[in-house]
């Protein structure tokens, strides 16, 4: 049995030794320069606006996302020769004229960047996607899983693709319910300064796919769209989700099934290995040059739905995403004999927010002799959002 257990230890200090002697590994691909131009949109052909975003790819290393690519000459065009002009915007987005488009045409983006180069999609059809029947829920183990329900009567779709816009109300973790005068002393803090509640939003990041190609209907029914964590401040009060659904051809779902698995899907021994990805989007100046992107082109259907707390399990319970802290700031500080709300509270600029009085236990009546403070993530919502109600919230 010693001698057992001296083979074990043996074992144990080799493979320390051996763990210790280990170097790390990067991968020539982390600092490959790529400079490629990504196109990002969908030509919209029932009266509304089409928005294109160019940008250029960045090396894995990189601490950029992506650049986005400037002043390039952006356009529609169809198989009978019409050319529809794109203003650009900031960031790399383009957007046309709000547009009512033949869709018995074919149509693709024509792109000509500043150094001279031309990128032209593939001539796409106009799908017409069919209405959203519903937005739901269901009450996951994790969180909220969103979903969506659509069908085609005409059962020609069967292909779908959704993305998303969220909005949310939250809080800040304190109500400061006092503010600084700029000069002497601490006011009350009036409505139309007001930082505890506030608006967030967010676009979706993940690829939402769905296909009914292997079914007798042309039904969609609880296709997943997104989970929202249990402790997310997304649901904290009140949540909104505005659903876009476009419809593509088996080419394009190809694309962003294969985009889907390479961006989302990989990360442990089982998973799928990369594919390469071939858009439909190529530089007619020089082949050679990869273009990343796929553009498709249809009417697009939208529906928002508003989901309360109070829909959702009373158990679950909101998780701040800061370690926040009040701290006690007196007019006499006994210690240093200081005047720490002057010095701490009132000055422009100052890093800690109060968020509420401190009344002498023995004169409550009195002016506060001090106040509770926190800094400002903890006790300023706008830091991270917006004190605006957008204009849809009901």
């Amino acid at each position: 049995m010693k001698m057992r257990w001296s083979y074990i230890v043996l074992f144990g200090m080799l493979y320390m030794l051996a763990a210790g002697c280990t170097k790390p590994y990067t991968p020539p691909v982390i600092n490959n320069q790529s400079n490629y131009l990504v196109v990002e949109g969908v030509i919209n052909t029932g009266g509304d606006s089409t928005l294109i975003r160019l940008s250029r790819s960045v090396n894995l290393s990189s601490s950029l996302n992506d650049v986005p690519e400037l002043n390039a000459t952006v356009s529609i065009q169809d198989d009978q020769n019409q050319s529809y002009g794109l203003k650009q915007l900031s960031g790399g987005y383009y957007s046309s004229a709000v547009l009512s488009l033949d869709n018995t045409r074919k149509y693709r983006i024509s792109i000509t960047t500043t150094d001279g180069k031309i990128y032209q999609s593939d001539y796409v059809p106009a799908l017409p996607s069919p209405a959203i029947d519903s937005i739901g829920f269901t009450i996951a183990r994790t969180g909220l899983q969103i979903y969506v329900n659509t069908h085609d009567p005409k059962n020609a779709t069967h292909y779908y693709r959704w993305d998303y816009n969220e909005t949310w109300i939250f809080h800040a973790k304190y109500n400061s319910s006092y503010i600084s005068n700029d000069s002497t002393d601490m006011v009350p803090r009036p409505v139309q300064r007001e930082i505890y509640q506030c608006w967030s939003n967010d676009i979706s990041t993940n690829i939402v796919l769905g296909s009914s190609a292997k079914l007798t209907q042309d039904v969609i029914y609880q296709n997943p769209v997104t989970l929202i964590p249990s402790t997310s401040e997304k649901i904290e009060d009140r949540y909104s989700i505005l659903l876009k659904e476009y419809a593509l051809t088996s080419d394009a779902y190809n694309y962003y099934y294969l985009l889907k698995q390479n961006t989302e899907q990989l990360g442990s021994i089982f998973d799928a290995q990369p594919s390469e990805l071939v858009g439909n989007i190529h530089c007619t100046t020089n082949a050679s040059l990869r273009v990343i992107g796929y553009i498709t082109a249809g009417t697009i259907q939208q529906k928002r739905v508003f989901i309360d707390n109070s829909q959702l399990p009373p158990t679950w319970a909101v998780t701040y995403p800061y370690d926040c802290q009040q701290d006690t700031v007196l007019y006499y500080n006994p210690v240093t004999k200081n005047n720490d709300v002057l010095t701490y509270l009132v000055p422009p600029g100052v890093i800690d927010i109060a968020t509420s009085p401190i009344f002498s236990p023995t004169n409550p009546s009195i002016k506060p002799i001090g106040y509770l403070a926190s800094d400002p993530d903890c006790a300023d919502c706008s830091i991270r959002g917006t004190t605006t109600q957008p204009s849809f919230w009901k």
